[in-house]
């Protein structure tokens, strides 16, 4: 990817997490314990996984590694379940915080970063049955990343599957049509169960 594709990206990531901060900050208190897309994870929990980059030094983030014995998975649900009892307004902070804006995963990049945070805003989104707080460009950029690994990123088989967008023109694939909006389209290729039911197939 070039730098200058990165430098389009980036601003995408900062809009993706201000328009989770907006949805959450203007919705009842309840919307924070409403269950996600992420097995056993609420919102607030997803929120505080995806602001670990703002409240977190490189310091702190090894120690938890260290403790985590070197399991990301393990360091993400700890972190999760402990800082999700955080007050909502410091989440908020996190979420507008310039630092988690410019954040990069590394080796990820710019992509990497959008990614992250679409995925993620879209395990609130969707589990809540509302639209993408993410751009609608945003989305479009993760579906193409996330097909043009073939499925790979997540253990998607996409064998045999053609990607339908019901809100915009985008598609993807020639086989048996899987046919939904593009924030649930990002969803399923994330791995994710829709509350629907609908899942992909895994590799």
């Amino acid at each position: 990817m070039s730098d200058e594709v990165g430098t389009d990206l980036q601003p995408l990531v900062g809009r993706t997490y201000d328009g989770l901060a907006e949805l959450l900050a203007g919705s009842p208190d309840g919307t924070w314990d409403a269950a996600s897309l992420c097995a056993g994870w609420q919102a607030r929990h997803v929120v505080a996984h995806v602001t670990m980059p703002a409240r977190l030094t490189t310091e702190q983030f090894g120690a938890e590694m260290a403790a985590a014995r070197g399991d990301f998975g393990v360091l993400s649900d700890t972190v999760a379940a402990r800082d999700a009892g955080l007050p909502t307004g410091e989440l908020l902070d996190a979420l507008r915080s310039p630092a988690l804006h410019a954040w990069q995963p590394p080796g990820g990049g710019a992509a990497g970063a959008l990614s992250h945070s679409v995925i993620h805003s879209l395990d609130v989104t969707v589990a809540l049955g509302l639209p993408p707080v993410a751009p609608a460009e945003a989305v479009v950029a993760v579906l193409d990343q996330l097909t043009a690994a073939e499925g790979a990123i997540f253990g998607i088989d996409l064998t045999g599957v053609r990607l339908e967008a019901t809100d915009t023109g985008w598609s993807w694939g020639d086989g048996e049509p899987v046919r939904a909006s593009s924030g649930e389209l990002v969803a399923l290729l994330g791995g994710r169960t829709l509350p629907d039911g609908r899942a992909l197939r895994r590799r």
